[in-house]
């Protein structure tokens, strides 16, 4: 049986350097070796990001772990954040806040549309909130939320700014100073083209002055002073460390600047091509990690491409049957290219009237029009 192709929004795909790490025997994590290949990792990581600072931890858990961390760590209980809720994972800033005794103010925002930096602005001036809290890439509905305009914002009213870079992280050339963020968190299964199980956390000097102790297995600053030893203050997810510096090092090889340019054109490529297909985008503004694409047959159109052997996401809730999700982390340009085609198939034998070709000649066009090719 042929093995199904993942273009999904975590897991992805897996470089074959990434599966070689993880099939390795486990070290120790007490040992002068992981010592010193965690120290390498920080260090790629630092890079990555532009960020000379230590202020940068690793938790061995899911995104939504660090997530967790952010609310405990940075704010307390019974301050107002505002939470700018656009899907599914705006849905979890919201649920994290209210369950940590936090006050959170929502800005809702129309599921598929990106937040409007002025009304971010408006808020903060009427309720002086202590922070704000985002998706950059909002992967439940394919949206991006314009990023460094919301930092400006944030640096005006003194509020932290902070971005849920889980499925940007590996995709956009983030450079937290530049944009204005004051904490950043990331996760393994996306753009770091790992399993699930790892996530990261780095914040600004602004956002360590607000450091306190309210967590436990989540304490920044009980990690923080082992990391910067190069140990964990718990068993960390060895594999997995280890695996991310095979991963770090390969996009910094390939450079962030390119990174960002193979993915904005991976993603302008393939919703131009669904363009001339009949489908229509989902997201206002699309984000570059995952293709929100709407249609009335959106279930029959993931069930055809199964059985194709390619797997893209569904709907969550409200948009359930409604929009399927194409993941372009860790996609080579050809992948991209074999994805459209296969649509092309799938669609044809669901009965649409497609001209096979059309979309890939409209993907090629606009590969080569960036530049890509």
């Amino acid at each position: 049986m042929t093995r199904e192709r993942l273009f999904t929004p975590g897991p992805v795909e897996l470089p074959e350097k990434v599966r070689e790490t993880l099939g390795r025997q486990i070290i120790h994590h007490r040992t002068e070796e992981f010592r010193k290949a965690f120290l390498e990792l920080r260090e790629l990581f630092k890079k990555l990001i532009g960020e000379p600072s230590e202020n940068l931890v690793f938790f061995s858990s899911s995104g939504t772990g660090a997530m967790e961390s952010v609310v405990l760590n940075f704010f307390r209980e019974g301050e107002e954040v505002l939470v700018i809720n656009g899907g599914k994972f705006g849905e979890r800033w919201l649920k994290l806040a209210q369950h940590w005794g936090l006050k959170p103010v929502e800005y809702k925002v129309e599921w598929g549309r990106s937040a409007d930096p002025e009304r971010v602005r408006e808020i903060l001036k009427e309720r002086g909130c202590k922070g704000v809290l985002f998706q950059i890439s909002e992967t439940s509905t394919g949206a991006y939320h314009p990023t460094p305009e919301i930092g400006q914002v944030c640096r005006e009213f003194d509020a932290l700014c902070v971005a849920d870079a889980i499925t940007a992280l590996g995709v956009y050339h983030i450079r937290p100073s530049l944009w204005g963020l004051d904490v950043v968190v990331g996760g393994s299964q996306k753009g770091f083209l790992l399993p699930p199980g790892l996530s990261t956390l780095w914040f600004s000097e602004k956002a360590e002055k607000r450091l306190s102790d309210r967590a436990f297995y989540f304490s920044v600053k009980r990690e923080l002073s082992k990391q910067k030893e190069g140990q964990t203050a718990w068993t960390p997810a060895i594999s997995l460390l280890l695996a991310l510096r095979e991963s770090l090092q390969s996009l910094l090889e390939e450079g962030m600047d390119r990174v960002e340019k193979r993915h904005r054109a991976i993603s302008e490529g393939t919703l131009r091509a669904l363009q001339v297909l009949g489908l229509k985008p989902f997201a206002q503004r699309p984000s570059w990690s995952v293709s929100a694409v709407a249609s009335e047959r959106a279930e029959d159109i993931r069930r055809e491409l199964l059985k194709l052997g390619l797997r893209v996401a569904g709907g969550q809730e409200e948009l359930k049957g409604k929009i399927f999700r194409i993941s372009h982390m860790g996609v080579d340009p050809k992948d991209g290219l074999m994805l459209v085609g296969m649509v092309e198939v799938a669609l044809k034998r669901l009965g649409f009237q497609v001209q096979l070709g059309q979309g890939v000649k409209a993907y090629t066009e606009k590969l080569l029009e960036l530049g890509l090719w």
